[in-house]
């Protein structure tokens, strides 16, 4: 498939969604925008950047909306957390479809940077199994929890910036 083409085609489909976050936005609110951003942290696909960007440019206050944002976010990871803690390797393989390889490549990742990998847990693709990967191989629950918030909230605060830098200069 053409990389142009995916791209543009998959750029439409996310505007034709976005409508869909800011009606869904407008009708939950906050409450929301937690369970988007939860979901979105879990094995479950959801957009959480086009849910924030459609609160922040309504009627929202934008710290509300970074800090509610940051923490569902940050629940849905712990969540994923825990099931990487307490299910078997072969639930995990069979259920979330990561392969050994994958496994090997988190583990691989997790002796060379160690707890510091928790930072990158909010990127998409990587960012669920990693986070199962970490309980699995049962890194400090205290420490993936602080550093895996610090970067998901990054994420926010850098989102809400763009987001509302671009909305006012029009």
């Amino acid at each position: 498939m053409n990389q142009k083409y995916f791209i543009t085609t998959k750029f439409r489909a996310e505007m034709i969604n976005f409508r869909y976050f800011r009606e869904v936005g407008e009708e939950l609110g906050y409450l929301g925008l937690f369970g988007g951003t939860f979901l979105s942290a879990t094995i479950i696909p959801f957009a959480s950047e086009a849910f924030v960007i459609a609160m922040l440019l309504g009627a929202y206050d934008p710290w509300l909306v970074i800090v509610i944002a940051s923490f569902g976010n940050w629940a849905g990871g712990m969540t994923n957390y825990v099931l990487g803690y307490l299910l078997d390797y072969h639930v995990l393989e069979k259920r979330f479809k990561i392969s050994p390889e994958r496994m090997e490549k988190f583990r691989t990742w997790s002796q060379r940077y160690g707890i510091w990998i928790s930072l990158i847990t909010w990127l998409p693709v990587v960012g669920d199994p990693l986070t199962i990967a970490l309980g699995y191989f049962r890194l400090s629950w205290w420490k993936v929890a602080l550093l895996s918030f610090v970067g998901k909230a990054l994420r926010y605060i850098v989102l809400a910036y763009i987001t509302l830098g671009v909305s006012s200069s029009f």
